[in-house]
């Protein structure tokens, strides 16, 4: 749940920063921006459900925790409209954006690393280049790079066929999508030499075969 909250916040904080908002959230920003009657965390969950969909159509099953997954995703939704209610309290000045741009930015990669290493469900945009990247045996940082490149380009054209311009995407958006995938492998590193992560249902398990 903490990369949850974490990594929504950085969404909203980064889209506040006018630098862009982060590729993993640029579909549904679009699409809210095109068909304004639904919100960013409505276009949000709509758009992860159909990620684990495409995970189950390549696994060829069905995959039960890809439901899970689901469900926190909803969650994360929910949160985007939450920060968006009031993130524009915030002081905005050139100074102040520069800030957010590089805290969301630093954000976002702590969240998706968690994500990664926790064990439990996590949301289905960090999900699926995780599991891409493991149905297709290519390393992890290309397939996070090669999906974000994909969003901002299914973004860039919504908008501009739909809006006559491009929207949601700034210099800040490409240079992530471009190195997100680098920085997440990096403070990940950095994270194992920290700590280390066991699944929450096998440890359960496993001290209860102990007390048996």
């Amino acid at each position: 749940m903490l990369a949850v909250i974490i990594n929504s916040f950085g969404v909203v904080l980064m889209l506040y920063s006018g630098a862009g908002i982060s590729a993993i959230s640029s579909v549904p920003y679009a699409f809210s921006e095109v068909l304004p009657k639904l919100t960013l965390g409505t276009w949000t969950y709509i758009f992860q459900g159909l990620l684990v969909l495409t995970l189950m159509i390549m696994r060829r099953k069905f995959v039960p925790s890809y439901l899970f997954s689901f469900v926190v995703g909803f969650v994360f939704g929910e949160l985007l409209d939450f920060y968006e209610w009031w993130i524009h309290l915030l002081p905005y000045n050139v100074p102040m954006r520069i800030v957010y741009f590089v805290v969301s930015y630093l954000v976002i990669c702590v969240g998706i690393a968690l994500s990664n290493r926790c064990g439990l469900p996590i949301i289905p945009t960090d999900l699926f280049p995780r599991e891409l990247s493991d149905i297709t045996h290519v390393k992890y940082s290309r397939i996070k790079i090669g999906f974000d490149i994909t969003c901002l380009a299914v973004t860039a054209g919504l908008t501009f066929f739909c809006l006559g311009h491009i929207k949601g995407l700034g210099i800040g958006t490409v240079l992530a999508a471009f190195t997100m995938g680098k920085g997440i492998a990096l403070i990940g590193g950095v994270i194992d030499t920290k700590f280390t992560f066991a699944n929450f249902l096998t440890a359960r398990k496993a001290v209860s075969a102990v007390n048996s």
